[in-house]
C-alpha cells in the first residue's frame, strides 16, 4: 500500500492530467427558471464543477478485486469540492435529501477555483434555441508559476421545463412544458500545450455526444483513454493514436527546455502586419502591461501563445492569463507587468480603468495604448527589424494556394496529414525567423559577460549599440526576462539561441572588446533536422491496433492476435491487460524497424519504460531506463527512476540485485540521492568600479569583471605596470582612471572613419587601433595609423595612404634626436626590408610610446611567424592597447616605464631551424579561458568524401580534452574552433577513440565512459560498468560485421564491448596491480601495468599478455606506454630517457635500447609511417622556464632523426592526422597544440 501511494505521486504523466465537466446542476437550473416569463431575458447562471476525472481511475474497490502483486494502482489524493444549493443549510432528514448535496473530487495538483468561470468566460446563458458547439483554450498558472493547458468544448443540450403554471403575456397556461437549452463545458487539462491534439480528441468525443446523452461513465471512459497516451520524449519521434474517427498527432518537443508546438504559429501574421508583430514583441520584451482583445474567445490564448513562442528562448516571468472572464476584469489593474486577454466588449471598460496598457485588438488588427492613440515604446533595433520584415514577407501563409494542384481527398486522415505537414513546415519557418530576430538583437551579449564572476558589463554593452537602438536596450536590460536570459548565458546553456549563434558567427574580426580581438570564428551551417518518424498509438478502447508512421506511410497497421476480449477500459485488470498488450505489440513492431544503433532507439526505451511503469512491471521498467541511460542520458527520467527504486518490494529488490545492470543503476540512483544539492540563486551582477584598495588577486577579479582582458598572466603584468614605484596595491581612483582611459582609447578607435580611397589598401578584416596626432615626416605631413598588420601614414593629399611597413617587414626601429636651437627633438625611425629609404617621423612627446608599441607588434609578428602561432600577434595587440591605456591614465614621467612592463615579446624567443621547418601551425584550445589548460588527449577524426559543401559538420575535426572534463573541437580544414566546449564530467579525461563515424568514446578518471554524438555534438550516452578510473581503449576490427572494443580501468578490469548495442560481451579482471594501457597486437591483447613494490633495471616492470582471453604472465617492460610494429614492441618509461625495443617472441630482455638525450622521461608515443614520435616531460631551464621536446625515431635505422622544440612545457598528448601530420599538446604552462608535418 505504501509503494502504491508513493508511485501515485510520481507516475509518468500521460496526455491527460484531468478532465472536468462544468455546467449548471439540474436543481439550480430549475430554481432559476421558476421566475422566467415572456417579459424577461433568459437567466445567466453561475457555472459549477460537476465532474472531475483524474488518472489512473482506480478505486479502492477495484484495487481490492484485482489486487494481484503485479497490478499497479494509485490512490487518488483529493480535496473535497461540494456543490452547495442556495437553500438554507439543514441536516438531511432522509436519504434522498442527503444525496442532493454531491461531493466532487478535486485533485490537489489542479486549482479549480476559477476554472468554472474560465470555461464560461462570458457566463452560462440559458437559451430557447440550440447553438453550435464552440472550443476555446486555457492556460492555468499556479502560485509557483507551473502551467497546465486546457481545451474547452462547450456544447448545448436540451432541458425540458415542466411547470404547473406559467405566466406569459398576462395569460395563465396550466400544466405547460417546453424545451430550453443550457450548455455543458468539457475541459481537458494537460501538462503539455497540445492544443490541436486535445481539440481533435474533444472533436472525436463530440461525435459520440451527438448520439447519446452526456454521462459520467462516458466522460470517465474518454478520460481514461487519453490518460494512457504517452508523451513523446524530446527529439523527432512523434506519437500518433487513433481515436475514431480521427488520427490524433502529438508532436515531440524539439528541445527538452522548450514546449511542444501544437498550434498554428502563423495566426498573428494573418491578423497583424510585420511591423505590428514587431511592436507587440517589443512590448513583451519590455515587460509592458499587455491586453489582447477579441470577440472570439478561442483566438485569445492561441495568439498570446504564439507571441510567447516568438520570443523563445526568452521566457515571460510575470502573470499570464490569456482569458479573463467578466468577473476577473479587476486583474487588469495589477501593478506589475502582465499579459491578459479579454472579450472585445470590455475594451472601453478596461482602457478607461487603467493607464499604460498596451491594447491589442486581434479582430481589427490594431495596437494602441490606454493613454495614447499609439504605443509610445522604443523600436526594436533597425537591422534586426529589417531582416525580420524581409524574411516574413516570403512566408507562404495560405494553405489553399498550396493545394490548388491537388485533387479532392477521399480519406479525411490523409487530408489532415497533408495539412499538418504544411503547417509543421510553416511553423519551422516562422520559428527560424523569430529566433533569428532574437539572435540578431542579443547576439553580442555573451561578449560582455564574465563567466567566472557572473558579471554582465551592461555599460560596455550599451556603449557598443547604435545610438538609435540604445533606448530599446536600456529598457530591456532592466527586465526580468533579460535577467533570466543572462543566467542561461552565464550557465553556458546549449539552447536554440546558442546553437544559432554558433552556426551564424562571422569570421570578421571586430574591435569592440579584447576578447573579440583575440578570436576568429568560422561560419558553420545550420543544423538540418532529420526527417521525422512518428509513432501511432492504438485506440485503447476500440480499434485495438498499433502501428508505426514511417516517412509518409499511413497505411501499415499491425493487428494484435484475434479473439482478445478487451472489455471495458474502466476495469482495472482489463486496463492492465491493454497496456501489457500494447507494450508487447509496440516492442515487436518498433524494434523490428530499428537497427541496433538507430537514433530513435532511446525513444523506444523511454516509451516502453513508461508503459511498463503503468503496468507495475517495475523491473522491466528499470531495465528499459537502464538501457535509456546508456543510449541517451539527456531524456533520462531520474525522478521517476528513483521512485521506481523506492517502491520495489523485497523480492523485486532481490531480483534487481541479482541483475548486474540493474544493481548498477540502483547504486547510482541511491548515490545521487545521498548528494545534497544546495539550490543557490546565482545572481547576475552588473560591473561596478571598486571602492577599496586592491591586492593582486582582487585586481585580477575586477579587471576580468570589467571585460578589459581575461588572461591572468596579462593582468598581473598590468598590475605591475600600474604599481610601478608604489606599494603593491591599486587604489580605486587609479583603477577608475585606467578604466576610463581604456574606454576612451576604444572609443577613439571606433570613431576613426577612413576614406574609401584608403580602405582599398587595407585587408577586409583590418582595423585601425591607434592614430597619432598630425606630425611631420619625411613622407609628408599626416597621421601615423597602426593596424594589426601594418603601420601607414594617413595624409591629406591623394591618395591619402602611404605605407610605412608591414610588421613582418620591419628590420629596425629606433629613436634619434635632432638638435633644434637648445632642444633635442626626438624622432622615430623605421627601416623596412622592402624600402631603401628609412621612414622618419617627428612624434615629439608621443615618440617613446610609439617606439614601444611598434616594437611589441614587430616582435609579436616575428614570434607568430616563427612559431606558426597567430595568437602571438593577437597577444601583442592586447599588450599594445593596454600600454596605450596605461600611459593615458598615468600621465607622468614614469608612464613609459610603467607601460614597458606590459611588453612581453623579444627577438630572442626564436625556434631552431629544424623545428621551424617541421612546424606548420599552432592553435590555442584555452583561448576563451582565463588561464591555459593542460591538453590531456588529442584525437583526429577524418571527414567524409561526399557531403554538401555547406555541411561543414562533415569536415575533419580535431578533438582536444582539457582539464576538468572540457572537450574542445576544431575544424581541421581551417584549424578554427568549430564548436563550443563540450562538458564531459568534471574529471581528467584519459583517452578518446572514434567509433562508427558518428561516435567518439572518452575514458574518464571518474570511471565512466562518455559517448559523444558527432552529429549533434552532445554527450548523451554513458557506460558505467567500470568501478575505477578508465584509462585506455583498444579497438578490435577483425570482424567487420561486429566491431568490438576493449576498455580497461586502473583496478585491472578489462571489458569487451559490442559497439553496436553498447552491451558487455565479456569481462575479466587482472590481479596485477595498476593497469595503465592496453593494445591489440597479432590477435593478443597486451596490457601494461604499474607495480609499486617490485623494481627492475631502468624502471622495467610487468607486461601481461592475454591470448585467446586466457592470462599468460610474461616478464617484460614499461610502466607507462608501448607501441608495436611488425614483430617489434617499443616501450618507454615516464622516468627514463630510454626507448626499449623488444621482439614479441622473446620478452626476456630488450633487443635494443635507444638513448634520448636530455629527456627527463616519456609521456606519450605514437607510430606514424616508419617513425616513432615521442613526447617527453618538460626539461627545466631555470628562471621558471620549461622546454618540452618531441623526438622523431626512425624504426628501420633505430636512430633519432629529429628533435623538435615548440612547447614551453611537457608534451602530454600526440595524435596523427591521416599520416600526413602529427599534432602535439602540452601541459598547462604552455597549453597549446602544435601541428607538425610528417616527412
Amino acid at each position: 500500500e505504501d509503494s502504491q501511494v508513493l508511485m501515485a505521486d510520481h507516475v509518468p504523466s500521460g496526455l491527460l492530467e484531468a478532465c472536468v465537466v462544468v455546467g449548471a446542476s439540474e436543481d439550480k437550473l430549475k430554481d432559476s427558471l421558476k421566475q422566467v416569463d415572456g417579459t424577461t431575458d433568459m437567466p445567466v447562471l453561475d457555472p459549477e464543477v460537476l465532474q472531475v476525472h483524474v488518472p489512473p481511475f482506480v478505486t479502492k474497490g477495484n484495487t481490492g478485486e484485482s489486487g494481484g502483486h503485479g497490478t499497479f494502482s494509485r490512490v487518488q489524493r483529493r480535496e473535497s469540492f461540494i456543490q452547495k444549493d442556495e437553500r438554507p443549510v439543514s441536516a438531511p432528514s432522509d436519504p434522498v435529501e442527503a444525496e442532493s448535496t454531491k461531493v466532487v473530487g478535486v485533485p490537489k495538483e489542479i486549482d479549480l477555483m476559477a476554472l468554472s468561470h474560465l470555461c464560461f468566460p462570458g457566463g452560462l446563458q440559458v437559451t430557447d434555441e440550440p447553438k453550435e458547439e464552440q472550443f476555446h483554450f486555457l492556460v492555468l498558472t499556479d502560485v509557483f508559476g507551473n502551467q497546465t493547458h486546457g481545451v474547452v468544448l462547450r456544447c448545448y443540450r436540451p432541458f425540458q421545463v415542466n411547470y404547473f403554471v406559467l405566466y406569459y403575456i398576462n395569460i395563465q397556461f396550466p400544466y405547460f412544458n417546453f424545451l430550453l437549452y443550457t450548455a455543458h463545458a468539457i475541459c481537458v487539462i494537460s501538462k503539455h500545450p497540445y492544443y490541436n491534439a486535445l481539440k481533435d480528441c474533444l472533436s472525436c468525443f463530440l461525435v459520440q455526444l451527438r448520439t447519446c446523452r452526456l454521462s459520467e461513465e462516458m466522460v470517465k471512459e474518454f478520460a481514461a483513454k487519453l490518460s494512457l497516451v504517452p508523451i513523446p520524449p524530446p527529439g523527432q519521434l512523434h506519437v500518433m493514436f487513433n481515436l475514431r474517427p480521427l488520427m490524433v498527432f502529438l508532436p515531440a518537443r524539439e528541445d527538452k527546455d522548450l514546449p511542444a508546438v501544437d498550434l498554428d504559429l502563423h495566426l498573428p501574421f494573418l491578423c497583424f502586419t510585420s511591423e505590428q508583430i514587431l511592436q507587440i514583441i517589443t512590448g513583451i520584451l519590455m515587460e509592458q502591461k499587455v491586453v489582447f482583445f477579441s470577440a472570439d474567445w478561442s483566438r485569445l490564448t492561441l495568439v498570446a501563445e504564439c507571441f510567447l513562442l516568438y520570443i523563445q528562448p526568452l521566457r515571460w516571468q510575470h502573470p499570464y492569463a490569456p482569458i479573463l472572464s467578466h468577473q476577473m476584469l479587476d486583474f487588469t489593474m495589477a501593478p506589475t507587468a502582465f499579459i491578459m486577454g479579454c472579450h472585445l466588449n470590455q475594451f472601453q471598460e478596461v482602457a478607461a480603468e487603467t493607464v499604460d496598457l498596451m491594447l491589442i485588438n486581434i479582430d481589427d488588427g490594431t495596437v494602441s495604448s490606454s493613454c495614447h492613440e499609439t504605443v509610445d515604446i522604443p523600436d526594436i533595433p533597425f537591422a534586426s527589424a529589417e531582416c525580420f520584415i524581409k524574411r516574413s514577407q516570403k512566408l507562404q501563409l495560405q494553405y489553399d494556394l498550396e493545394v490548388c494542384r491537388q485533387g479532392a481527398g477521399a480519406d479525411i486522415n490523409e487530408m489532415r496529414m497533408l495539412r499538418r505537414q504544411w503547417q509543421q513546415n510553416l511553423n519551422r519557418d516562422i520559428q527560424k525567423i523569430t529566433l533569428e530576430l532574437i539572435v540578431n538583437t542579443f547576439r553580442d551579449v555573451s561578449s560582455h559577460l564574465n563567466y567566472e564572476h557572473r558579471v554582465f558589463n551592461s555599460e560596455g554593452f550599451l556603449n557598443n549599440r547604435e545610438l538609435a537602438d540604445q533606448p530599446f536596450y536600456k529598457k530591456v536590460l532592466e527586465t526580468h526576462i533579460f535577467h533570466s536570459f543572462l543566467k542561461d548565458r552565464l550557465n553556458r546553456k546549449m539552447d536554440v539561441f546558442t546553437r544559432m549563434v554558433v552556426n551564424t558567427l562571422s569570421g570578421t574580426q571586430k574591435r569592440h572588446t579584447m576578447q573579440e580581438m583575440a578570436k576568429k570564428y568560422s561560419t558553420g551551417p545550420d543544423h538540418h533536422l532529420t526527417k521525422s518518424l512518428g509513432m501511432r498509438f492504438s485506440n485503447l478502447g476500440e480499434e485495438r491496433h498499433l502501428s508505426l508512421l514511417r516517412k509518409s506511410s499511413l497505411n501499415k497497421i499491425l493487428n494484435p492476435k484475434s479473439g482478445e476480449n478487451w472489455g471495458k477500459i474502466l476495469e482495472v485488470f482489463v486496463q492492465m491487460i491493454i497496456i501489457s498488450a500494447t507494450v508487447h505489440t509496440f516492442d515487436q513492431s518498433f524494434m523490428s524497424s530499428l537497427t541496433s544503433n538507430h537514433p530513435f532507439l532511446s525513444r523506444h526505451f523511454y516509451l516502453r519504460g513508461f508503459m511498463n511503469t503503468l503496468c507495475s512491471k517495475r523491473l522491466d521498467a528499470l531495465s528499459d531506463f537502464q538501457s535509456l541511460y546508456k543510449t541517451d542520458i539527456e531524456i533520462f527520467p531520474s525522478g521517476l527512476v528513483k521512485t521506481l527504486v523506492d517502491s520495489l518490494e523485497k523480492d523485486e529488490r532481490s531480483q534487481a540485485d541479482g541483475r548486474p545492470e540493474l544493481k548498477r543503476l540502483i547504486s547510482k540512483v541511491m548515490k545521487d540521492n545521498e548528494i545534497v544539492l544546495v539550490q543557490t540563486d546565482d545572481p547576475v551582477k552588473n560591473f561596478k568600479l571598486p571602492k577599496s584598495h586592491m591586492q593582486p588577486d582582487d585586481f585580477v577579479k575586477h579587471i576580468q569583471e570589467s571585460g578589459v582582458v581575461k588572461d591572468v598572466a596579462t593582468i598581473y603584468r598590468l598590475f605591475e605596470a600600474l604599481t610601478l614605484g608604489q606599494l603593491k596595491q591599486v587604489d580605486p581612483e587609479l583603477f577608475g582612471m585606467f578604466y576610463t582611459s581604456w574606454k576612451e582609447t576604444g572609443a577613439k578607435a571606433e570613431d576613426i572613419d577612413l576614406p574609401a580611397e584608403v580602405m582599398q589598401f587595407l585587408d577586409a578584416n583590418e582595423c585601425v587601433y591607434k592614430l597619432s596626432s598630425c606630425v611631420k615626416t619625411n613622407q609628408g605631413v599626416g597621421k601615423i595609423a597602426m593596424t594589426q598588420k601594418r603601420i601607414f601614414l594617413l595624409t591629406d593629399a591623394r591618395p591619402g595612404f602611404v605605407e610605412i611597413s608591414k610588421f613582418r617587414d620591419i628590420e629596425e626601429v629606433n629613436i634619434s634626436f635632432a638638435p633644434l636651437l637648445l632642444l633635442r627633438i626626438p624622432s622615430l625611425k623605421i627601416k623596412s626590408s622592402l624600402k631603401k629609404e628609412v621612414f622618419e617621423a617627428s612624434l615629439k612627446s608621443e615618440c617613446d610610446l610609439w617606439n614601444l608599441l611598434i616594437k611589441e607588434m614587430w616582435a609579436g609578428r616575428k614570434m607568430a611567424d616563427e612559431h606558426k602561432d597567430p595568437q602571438y600577434m593577437q597577444q601583442a595587440l592586447t599588450n599594445v592597447l593596454l600600454m596605450d591605456a596605461v600611459v593615458g591614465c598615468l600621465r607622468t614621467q614614469k608612464a613609459i616605464a610603467a607601460a614597458s612592463k606590459l611588453a612581453y615579446f623579444d627577438m630572442s624567443m626564436m625556434v631552431p631551424k629544424t623545428t621551424s621547418e617541421m612546424l606548420k601551425h599552432k592553435i590555442n584550445p584555452s583561448l576563451d579561458l582565463p588561464t591555459p589548460q593542460t591538453v590531456h588527449v588529442l584525437l583526429y577524426t577524418p571527414g567524409q568524401l561526399y557531403y554538401s559543401e555547406a555541411d561543414a559538420t562533415r569536415n575533419p575535426k580535431l578533438w582536444c580534452a582539457l582539464s576538468g572534463g572540457r572537450v574542445v573541437v576544431f575544424d581541421a580544414t581551417s584549424w578554427s574552433m568549430s564548436q563550443n566546449s563540450i562538458q564531459v564530467g568534471y574529471c581528467q579525461l584519459n583517452c578518446m577513440l572514434r567509433l562508427d563515424k558518428d561516435q567518439v568514446w572518452i575514458a574518464s578518471q571518474d570511471s565512466i565512459i562518455y559517448i559523444i554524438d558527432t552529429r549533434s555534438m552532445s554527450c548523451n550516452k554513458q557506460l558505467t560498468e567500470h568501478r575505477h578510473e578508465v584509462l585506455d581503449f583498444a579497438l578490435d576490427e577483425s570482424d567487420k560485421m561486429s566491431i568490438q572494443m576493449y576498455s580497461c580501468s586502473s583496478d585491472g578490469t578489462v571489458i569487451l564491448w559490442d559497439v553496436s548495442t553498447l552491451k558487455v560481451k565479456k569481462q575479466f579482471n587482472l590481479t596485477c596491480g595498476r593497469l595503465v594501457s592496453i593494445q591489440l597486437f597479432n590477435g593478443s591483447l597486451w596490457c601494461c601495468k604499474l607495480t609499486t613494490v617490485r623494481s627492475y633495471h631502468n624502471g622495467v616492470q610487468m607486461l601481461i599478455s592475454i591470448t585467446e582471453m586466457s592470462s599468460a604472465f610474461v616478464r617484460s617492460i614499461s610502466n607507462k606506454l608501448f607501441k608495436s610494429c611488425q614483430d617489434q614492441l617499443w616501450t618507454s618509461c615516464s622516468d627514463s630517457d630510454e626507448l626499449c625495443l623488444w621482439h614479441s617472441e622473446d620478452l626476456t630482455k630488450p633487443v635494443l635500447r635507444i638513448q634520448l638525450q636530455n629527456c627527463p622521461g616519456v609521456n606519450c608515443m605514437i607510430k606514424v609511417k616508419n617513425q616513432i614520435w615521442v613526447g617527453c616531460r618538460g626539461q627545466r631551464l631555470g628562471h621558471g622556464r620549461v622546454r618540452g621536446k618531441i623526438y622523431v625515431v626512425n624504426t628501420e635505422e633505430h636512430s633519432v632523426e629529429k628533435e623538435l622544440m615548440a612547447h614551453t612545457d611537457s608534451v602530454q598528448a600526440l595524435c596523427s592526422a591521416e599520416g600526413r601530420y602529427v599534432l602535439s599538446g602540452s601541459d598547462c604552462q604552455d597549453g597549446k597544440i602544435a601541428i607538425w608535418k610528417v616527412e
